[in-house]
């Protein structure tokens, strides 16, 4: 994918100089347990405590496929909370990644990052536990960040 740098290493410890976004992708259900979100968990609380306040007001807010809440978490760093998978499990509906709330979610994100003249900084999202495939995910990634002129990393874990 043209625009993006790959690098191995921590999404967590994202690299280079200046203001940075981490996103990731979370579930519909409120659940916060497995796969990426563990590495957020182990570095800051404030991402966790933050979705699962929101999911928990939902009523009251925008919380739904495809929305993105952003956590500040450092003076020069924040982690968005994209809403891009139904569920948890592979089921009769296939896997719960949901690539059109992914694009909608890094929308906000691409608005957030040129507000704060922010790198982005992620796995590749929506392709673990997800279920997504990274063919899908990537060209997202292309047009909604890097072909909006914002930098993208995205970090394989060795």
């Amino acid at each position: 994918m043209s625009g993006i740098t790959y690098v191995r290493g921590d999404a967590t410890a994202p690299q280079g100089k200046g203001v940075k976004v981490i996103a990731h992708v979370c579930n519909d259900l409120g659940g916060w347990g497995k796969g990426f979100v563990l590495a957020l968990s182990r570095r800051w609380p404030e991402p966790e405590a933050a979705y699962r306040r929101w999911h928990r007001e939902r009523a009251g807010n925008d919380f739904a496929l495809g929305a993105a809440q952003f956590v500040q978490v450092g003076p020069y760093l924040w982690v968005a909370n994209m809403v891009g998978q139904r569920g948890m499990r592979t089921g009769s509906k296939g896997v719960p990644v949901r690539y059109e709330a992914i694009d909608k979610a890094l929308g906000a994100v691409a608005a957030r990052a040129g507000e704060l003249g922010a790198s982005v900084h992620m796995p590749r999202i929506g392709c673990g536990l997800a279920g997504g495939k990274w063919s899908r995910v990537g060209p997202i990634v292309q047009g909604r960040l890097t072909g909006e002129g914002v930098p993208v990393t995205v970090y394989d874990h060795d």
